[in-house]
């Protein structure tokens, strides 16, 4: 990839939508090149192409959604990183941040990483650490395992804490995934009461999708970023949950 399709990606990811005229300017190139970037782009499923601008793609794709705000997912991930010491074994459950905090814990080399994720087993693949991938059902489209064979795994295996993406919440529904069996597959990781802990940006807050994770009262600590809506940053405290926020 050209490095000025990762700044055009990491714009669009950043605003949600942004015209060819801003790209224009941002990138310092002419409008048809950015039309040609964008073509490109979209072909490769990076983005989606509206009139006159360009908009974010809501996909399950983990190497996607790893440019959706790559920084301040980063910064979540490092924050995540630093609660887990060495020695512990720690399950991992998929998301992009979460891939993020998979590497950095990769990189130490001094944990045990369980992970329902083929994607982020395939990210570790030079890693030092120990690495079980959990069997089930294989989703190509997150390149994860889920189904009856994943909760039984789920259920005979060890570990301290629990990290778990999500693709949406709001008050009236707590928080929620895209894709019903990842988040059976969730729920089935807050049943078994260890340190559960939430990865997300503040881009989530507000979207409502149709599989529910929960119970809340599981739920031990939310990472995301200073961003977060003040009605969501208020329930979540409300409900005794530990809210840790980055900054931006």
């Amino acid at each position: 990839m050209h490095p000025r399709h990762s700044v055009i990606l990491e714009l669009v990811n950043e605003r949600g939508r942004i015209s060819v005229v801003e790209l224009s300017d941002q990138v310092g190139v002419s409008e048809v090149t950015v039309r040609q970037d964008l073509n490109y782009l979209e072909e490769k499923g990076f983005l989606k192409r509206v009139h006159g601008a360009a908009t974010v793609m809501d996909s399950d794709d983990p190497e996607h959604r790893q440019w959706a705000r790559s920084k301040i997912k980063l910064h979540i991930a490092e924050r995540a990183a630093s609660m887990v010491a060495a020695g512990e074994c720690v399950l991992i459950e998929g998301g992009s941040a979460n891939t993020m905090l998979a590497k950095l814990l990769g990189e130490r080399g001094d944990v045990c990483i369980i992970t329902s994720s083929s994607y982020i087993a395939h990210q570790l693949r030079d890693s030092s650490s120990e690495v079980i991938l959990l069997g089930g059902q294989y989703q190509s489209a997150s390149e994860s395992l889920v189904g009856p064979l994943t909760r039984l795994c789920i259920q005979h295996v060890h570990f301290s804490k629990a990290f778990i993406g999500v693709d949406g919440f709001h008050v009236h529904t707590g928080f929620t995934n895209r894709n019903m069996m990842r988040a059976d597959v969730a729920n089935t990781i807050l049943a078994k009461g260890q340190q559960n802990i939430i990865l997300t940006d503040s881009s989530k807050f507000g979207r409502i999708h149709p599989g529910s994770i929960g119970p809340i009262a599981a739920i031990g600590c939310v990472i995301t970023d200073s961003h977060i809506p003040a009605d969501a940053e208020a329930w979540l405290l409300q409900q005794g949950i530990q809210l840790d926020k980055v900054s931006r």
